[in-house]
């Protein structure tokens, strides 16, 4: 479900999975995370609103509040009174060995999950080629 591209990007928009067995705000702040991590949401990109997300995903509005609230607290939204809900210009900063270690236990998690649903490691390796290129599509 893609919104009308603004400045020549599409528009950032949730999606649930309601088999995941992932809490609905824990959904939420992982597709924030994964979406600047792939360069889809960049610093000053504007996130819809917690009535329309709430809307478009038949959720509780306080479910949405909460998942922007905890990714303000970590340094990565900001909310402009009046304006909206936005990427922060200034990403949190870790160290390393403390970003490595992140890393390393979401992959294992990752390769878990997508293991005991049927996936092999080339199947998450192309789709992540494909997720790749499809990011870098969407910047032009």
């Amino acid at each position: 479900m893609s919104k009308p591209a603004v400045n020549g990007r599409t528009r950032f928009t949730f999606h649930l999975d309601p088999r995941s067995g992932v809490p609905v705000y824990r959904q939420l702040i992982d597709q924030v995370n994964g979406a600047i991590a792939s360069g889809s949401l960049e610093a000053g990109d504007q996130l819809p609103t917690v009535r329309q997300v709430a809307v478009d995903l038949s959720i509780n509005p306080n479910t949405v509040v909460r998942a922007y609230r905890e990714l303000e607290i970590r340094g990565l939204l900001e909310t402009q009174q009046g304006t909206g809900t936005f990427i922060t210009q200034q990403k949190v900063k870790r160290d390393e060995l403390e970003r490595r270690r992140q890393l390393d236990q979401l992959i294992t998690d990752f390769v878990a999950r997508a293991g005991a649903s049927g996936f092999t490691i080339e199947d998450l390796l192309e789709q992540l080629h494909d997720r790749k290129t499809d990011t870098k599509q969407n910047r032009r």
